[in-house]
């Protein structure tokens, strides 16, 4: 019980679950811990140290960041929880030295993902990816073929698709419950403040900035990049329908059982504020698929108006009715809007705060330590999480070109922009470029 008590100890205040009691098809012996190490914990990676300390025979041994600060909170917390003091690490490359690390637990910015998990799994360790899996598309094919070159396990953070409810939810879809399913609708509502403009200053003397930056080209630091707001900047980040949109069009994809779209279009920009934002707090994407299916996603990440009460969520349409889906419910209606079903997730998950600690970290990271010893199925695998990742990446390439795309639903590329298709890849800082 001491390990479960850590995730009420969390920087907000807020805890993951007391997990109960679960019986296993076998009993965990100990020469099947899985040792962790937790690379960038400013934010999700609170959760992932959260999570793992409630999952069965599962342990953080490492923790490896670029900001020297954070450590002795993690720590504190954990030591607090009666968790053991852990080795830390600002260089993730040392800590891949390490044999007693099984695992490698990231939650990093975008550009440091693919580049990590693939070094990472080079070195022998199984990989658990905070989304998106890539910062670009070019890196999606990459991580899908280092995976099936090391065969090591590849779990990407997509958490709703562990969520009991979502997984009914799905079933109920394949059953027919609501009719042929033909549109998804997901969105996303918050109120972000101006993030300013920035002024290139001294680095801090708590951080490593040549390895934040990492595999990305090197800039001088400005004073209003680090810690969050690296996510509005395209050379680091992938913009508010990857950081938030992705969840729930990911979750859309799969209740109409989709691929790769053949048509993207999408709309809007900067509104809110004039500063350094270079991506979008408006925008309306929408995607067509061949076989006469289509979603939308509208992100307003200034203007906190919830839909349905709810500042994100998914509804799902078909020809006998709708489905309501967040990461806390589901509800079913019928073709009159009359609520035919309703079911709640036993423990809450946060939605809309900068964490998002809650159940489904525990229960996708259990679905991660299953697929290591017992080669269970990923609820979500690097090959179904590059095809929802890149529907984002989609979706910013034709914000960025004003085109109506047409793409190839095998291969994802774009047919008709050589402009857009100069966005499928980016260029490395040199020596920094993965390995596959």
């Amino acid at each position: 019980m001491k390990r479960r008590t850590f995730v009420k100890k969390s920087a907000l205040g807020l805890s993951l679950f007391a997990m109960p009691a679960c019986s296993y098809s076998r009993i965990i012996g100990a020469n099947d811990r899985v040792n962790f190490v937790v690379a960038g914990l400013n934010g999700r990676g609170q959760a992932h140290v959260g999570a793992i300390a409630n999952s069965e025979n599962a342990s953080t041994i490492a923790l490896c960041d670029v900001d020297n600060r954070v450590f002795s909170k993690v720590q504190k917390n954990m030591e607090t929880a009666g968790l053991s003091k852990t080795a830390t690490y600002t260089d993730i490359r040392k800590a891949l030295e390490n044999k007693d690390i099984d695992a490698v637990s990231i939650a990093a910015p975008d550009h440091w993902h693919a580049p990590m998990a693939i070094m990472s799994m080079n070195a022998g360790k199984h990989v658990y990816l905070e989304k998106p899996c890539s910062h670009n598309p070019q890196e999606g094919e990459w991580l899908i073929e280092s995976q099936k070159k090391t065969g090591k396990v590849l779990a990407i953070g997509n958490q709703q698709r562990s969520a009991p409810t979502s997984i009914k939810a799905m079933q109920d879809i394949r059953d027919g419950v609501i009719g042929e399913v033909y549109n998804g609708k997901a969105w996303y509502t918050n109120s972000r403040g101006s993030i300013g403009v920035g002024k290139e200053a001294t680095v801090p003397e708590w951080l490593d900035w040549e390895l934040w930056q990492g595999p990305a080209p090197r800039k001088k630091y400005k004073d209003n990049w680090v810690h969050y707001n690296w996510h509005w900047f395209k050379h680091w980040g992938t913009g508010e329908i990857n950081n938030n949109g992705l969840h729930e069009m990911d979750i859309c994809r799969w209740a109409l059982g989709a691929d790769i779209p053949n048509k993207v279009t999408s709309s809007g920009g900067r509104y809110h504020f004039k500063d350094d934002w270079e991506f979008y707090d408006t925008q309306i994407a929408s995607f067509e698929f061949p076989d006469g299916k289509m979603l939308s996603w509208e992100g307003l990440s200034c203007n906190n108006l919830p839909k349905f009460g709810r500042g994100r969520g998914a509804t799902i349409h078909g020809t006998k009715g709708s489905i309501l889906l967040d990461r806390n419910i589901y509800i079913t209606y019928d073709l009159k809007g009359k609520v035919i079903k309703e079911e709640k997730e036993e423990a809450y998950s946060a939605t809309t705060d900068l964490q998002g600690i809650g159940a489904l970290d525990v229960f996708h990271m259990q679905n991660f330590l299953d697929a290591i010893r017992k080669g269970e199925k990923l609820y979500s695998n690097i090959e179904e999480a590059h095809k929802s990742t890149l529907m984002c990446h989609l979706g910013n390439m034709a914000q960025a070109t004003g085109m109506t795309l047409k793409v190839d639903t095998k291969s994802g590329k774009v047919l008709n922009s050589p402009e857009a298709m100069k966005m499928w890849g980016r260029e490395y800082e040199s020596g920094w470029k993965p390995k596959v």
